[in-house]
């Protein structure tokens, strides 16, 4: 028994020193201990720690705000530098246009500056240099930064006021071209519209109408009277027709001076057949209702601003059964003769279509329909006139007188040997004349040649000189008094009585008929 409790106690001083190292082992190397030595441990490190813990959370949240404020000046001075460059290089965008060597220079070495700041941020940042004064850098910061836009904005400015300059110019550019193309627009419009601008009818009122309006619409019907008689004779001399034998048959015994001049035998008759009727308000429309007379300047005149506007494929199209849709179907049975229609074609196509309500679509029937527009137009205008306008016409040797007629050819008034001649005769009549109120329009007459002029101081050349001082006359009264109807009728009267007593003094009747014999003053059917 005594030999063993030697053992025993050895055992238990082992154990005892085993646990100690242990638990500091734990210790050292940060174990955490049971929950009686971790209790220990935290009372200790509570009491040693407790005037530590403030002074230490102190400066860590100083470090930490001066941290927060030199990032954010490093960011202002970053925005700053970005401002610059964005106004260096502004300015360098602008003294490239227009091109300028100092400008160019200088914003360059501004750019330049501008990057070599922007250089030395990125290296500050990489080495956490602080700022030692990061409220005063902040605010020199924003300040630069607002000098910075401020002067963008007014690099800005001088671009747009560049720009408007140059907008300037290009508006006064584009007004000089848009000169050039009104005035050759106006040349293409007097090659297309010989008869001149229609301009003159846009914004027409009743109440502001005038002759000059009729004149205007009368040009353009000329005009497109000749366009039609020109695919009349077009197609006659492509299918062998004698043109001559055919004016000689419109207009026989007639002598032309020139051998063109017989395309007015052909516009004497197409005139004659589109204007019959033309005096009478329905037209040779006689199933054709009207309204009450006083309605009757305004109805005309109602239809006439409708139409002037519209190209008659569409007024045929849209109504082929209105009024005008009828006109065109009578004018062009009566004009259009059976056998030139199928010398033309071959055929009466045109010819059953028309008369069936239909309108075929072929240039022949396109000139047709766009000179029958401009008559029905001027038919329309007449009638809005109060009172309305009269039409007339001059017979064959009737003697010239410049207030009624006009010549259609310069040479009229020359002999046939080109000598002067003094009256020529009246050959027939192409245009009719027109009289609105006071206003007379001239009809338009081929003059036909005579003889030689009579010998100075004989019997002739002084009835031919007593004849013209008479067309003087009524020349005269005309353009004073406005009338010829009143007081030429009272000098023609005189003039005749005055011509009777010539007429025993010189013992020969006066060798030429004239215009109030003529009933020239009257309305006349054509």
């Amino acid at each position: 028994m005594d030999s063993v409790k030697p053992v025993v106690n050895s055992n238990r001083g082992r154990l005892a020193r085993t646990f100690a190292n242990v638990l500091h082992f734990r210790a050292a190397t940060g174990i955490v201990p049971d929950d009686g030595i971790r209790k220990v441990k935290n009372l200790e490190k509570i009491r040693d720690g407790d005037s530590v813990t403030g002074h230490q959370s102190e400066c860590f949240d100083d470090e930490k705000l001066r941290n927060r404020a030199s990032m954010e000046a490093l960011l202002a001075k970053l925005f700053a530098s970005i401002s610059s460059f964005k106004a260096a290089y502004a300015e360098l965008q602008i003294a490239q246009s227009p091109y300028d060597v100092d400008g160019i220079q200088s914003a360059d070495e501004m750019v330049v500056s501008e990057l070599k700041s922007l250089s030395e941020l990125k290296q500050s940042y990489l080495k956490k240099q602080i700022d030692p004064s990061p409220q005063v850098t902040l605010l020199y910061a924003e300040m630069q930064e607002q000098q910075c836009l401020l002067k963008t904005f007014e690099i800005m400015g001088k671009n747009l006021e560049s720009q408007i300059k140059l907008k300037d110019s290009e508006i006064t550019f584009l007004r000089e071209k848009l000169k050039e193309l009104d005035k050759q627009k106006k040349g293409f419009e007097k090659r297309l519209n010989p008869s001149g601008s229609l301009s003159i009818l846009d914004n027409l009122y009743l109440s502001g109408l005038n002759p000059n309006h009729f004149i205007t619409v009368l040009k353009c019907t000329v005009k497109s009277v000749q366009s039609f008689v020109k695919s009349i004779m077009g197609g006659m001399k492509s299918t062998g027709w004698d043109l001559d034998a055919a004016a000689s048959s419109i207009q026989p015994g007639v002598i032309y001076r020139k051998a063109n001049h017989k395309c007015f035998a052909f516009e004497s008759f197409v005139c004659r057949e589109m204007f019959n009727g033309f005096n009478f308000p329905k037209f040779s429309l006689p199933n054709e209702s009207l309204p009450e007379k006083k309605q009757i300047r305004r109805h005309f005149f109602g239809k006439f601003t409708e139409m002037k506007s519209v190209k008659p494929e569409e007024l045929l199209s849209q109504s082929p059964n209105s009024t005008f849709g009828k006109f065109c179907r009578t004018k062009y049975m009566n004009l259009v003769h059976p056998k030139m229609e199928s010398s033309f074609f071959g055929n009466l196509n045109q010819r059953n279509l028309v008369n069936s309500g239909g309108y075929p679509e072929t240039t022949f029937f396109a000139s047709f329909a766009e000179m029958a527009k401009w008559v029905w137009l001027l038919h329309c205008l007449a009638f809005s006139f109060e009172p309305e306008a009269s039409i007339f016409q001059v017979k064959k040797n009737c003697r010239y007188s410049e207030v009624y007629m006009e010549s259609v050819a310069e040479e009229a008034f020359l002999a046939l040997d080109g000598s002067p001649e003094t009256i020529p005769p009246v050959g027939f009549t192409v245009m009719p004349g027109f009289k609105i109120g006071k206003t007379v329009i001239q009809s338009a007459a081929v003059l036909e040649p005579s003889g030689p002029p009579p010998v100075k101081g004989s019997r002739e050349a002084m009835v031919c000189n007593f004849g013209g001082i008479w067309t003087v006359l009524v020349a005269t009264a005309n353009v004073v008094c406005g009338d010829a109807n009143a007081l030429a009728h009272k000098l023609a009267k005189k003039a005749l009585k005055g011509c009777r007593n010539f007429q025993s003094l010189v013992g020969s009747e006066p060798s030429c008929n004239y215009p109030f014999d003529l009933g020239i003053l009257s309305p006349r059917l054509v």
